[in-house]
């Protein structure tokens, strides 16, 4: 959302605090202190600025953007509002008559240089003007009630009111602004963060489809070599070595195949039940790693809720227990709970734990906590992860090793139906 959107937003508040402020006010001058305003000139002014502050308010649940023009214009209506105000009331006798700084503040805290220019040139315009045109709050009476020492006191009253007003609004506003900047900055970081992931996600899969391409012909011109070698040595220990690297050569063939299968089934996504899901996730990582062990998974009492499932999500589970099951030979727990709204996969190794020197940048491309690794595995998980709007994180366990807890949300029924 652009910038300029929060800054009228937050106009839009301070207006109501100075209508209120400014009422108040009035009603104390004309009732308390017998000033001799026209209250319903006043009236109709603090009206105006109440409807150019409705429609603002109803304009900014619109689509149309906030451009830096129409922030400079609203604040223009406001300094004219505000001299309009100081003018029924005194002019420049007015304590109050600093009110015509709230919009060059803003300005200068939001608008560039050439607009803070300009809406200074305006208000010092103002100033000038409610020096010698003005209507008198007290007019001059020979009989009036005031002596010269009642009215500076009332006058320094006044000038104590208006500066901790100022005050007020300009530290509320400027908070408020400063918070909304913040927000802007972290929601850049978090985009610049995200395009950076995207990046090197792309050159790392063109590095890959440039690998298995390459990596196809020597793979063919072996397979021909060994079914030669397989037909000329019948010795049996040769023979079942030719076997072994047949089927090796098998295995990587078949796994490009796969990952060109994946590639053209990456959309190919549908709702499943999460422990039917872990269940078969399980039953192929056995098949895979034979050797790991896990304990009997703890599964929520109840009626699963479903997850969209793809093969990317798979691998990159998959790619999570292969990590616990290489941190530690000791059985993994497992772990699976749910509510309304996310489900969460849990698994703890009894491995050392995260090392403090990296744990910060877990998940982040060629960060390995293993000697041999390549550091990709677990930037791959977190991203399939993310793309399916879930999330992974790593804990050091109370009990020792590692807590590895997935997130991922749960299939609405209305979109299961509509599928």
């Amino acid at each position: 959302m652009p910038g300029y959107h929060e800054t009228l937003l937050q106009l839009t508040y301070t207006r109501v605090l100075i209508l209120f402020g400014l009422g108040i006010l009035i009603l104390a001058a004309v009732y308390f202190v017998g000033a001799g305003v026209n209250v319903w000139l006043i009236s109709a002014t603090l009206g105006m600025m109440a409807l150019i502050n409705l429609f603002t308010y109803a304009r900014l649940h619109s689509q149309w953007p906030v451009t830096e023009t129409e922030l400079f214009s609203q604040l223009c209506a406001d300094a004219i509002l505000y001299g309009a105000l100081i003018y029924q009331t005194g002019g420049a006798t007015n304590p109050f008559i600093f009110l015509l700084l709230i919009p060059l503040l803003i300005s200068a805290a939001t608008l560039s240089w050439r607009f803070t220019w300009l809406m200074a040139v305006i208000v010092v315009l103002f100033y000038s003007s409610l020096l010698r045109y003005y209507l008198p709050v007290l007019p001059p009476k020979t009989e009036h009630h005031f002596s010269l020492a009642a009215l500076f006191d009332l006058h320094i009253i006044g000038m104590w009111l208006n500066f901790l007003l100022t005050v007020l609004l300009i530290t509320w506003f400027l908070v408020r602004m400063q918070h909304a900047m913040r927000q802007q900055e972290r929601r850049l970081n978090r985009e610049r963060e995200r395009r950076l992931r995207d990046q090197q996600m792309i050159s790392l899969a063109t590095f890959a489809a440039g690998t298995a391409h390459e990596l196809g012909t020597p793979l063919s011109t072996m397979s021909v070599i060994l079914k030669d070698m397989a037909l000329t040595h019948k010795d049996p220990e040769t023979a079942e070595d030719i076997a072994l690297l047949q089927q090796q050569v098998g295995a990587c063939s078949e796994r490009l195949q796969a990952m060109a299968r994946s590639a053209r089934d990456a959309d190919a996504s549908q709702p499943k039940p999460v422990d039917r899901l872990l269940d078969e996730l399980l039953d192929e990582w056995q098949i895979i790693r034979p050797q790991a062990q896990y304990r009997q998974p703890i599964i929520k009492q109840g009626d699963a809720p479903e997850v969209a499932t793809s093969p990317q999500l798979k691998q990159a589970l998959t790619n999570l227990f292969n990590n616990a099951a290489d941190a530690s030979d000791e059985p993994l727990e497992i772990e699976l709970d749910w509510d309304k709204n996310d489900i969460w996969l849990r698994i703890h190794d009894q491995g050392p734990g995260l090392p403090l020197s990296s744990s910060a940048n877990l998940g982040r491309p060629f960060v390995t906590t293993k000697g041999k690794g390549l550091g990709i595995g677990l930037f791959l998980t977190a991203t399939t992860l993310s793309q399916h709007e879930g999330e992974v994180r790593l804990y050091d366990h109370p009990k020792g090793g590692t807590l590895t807890e997935v997130r991922l949300p749960v299939v609405p029924q209305h979109t299961q139906e509509a599928e």
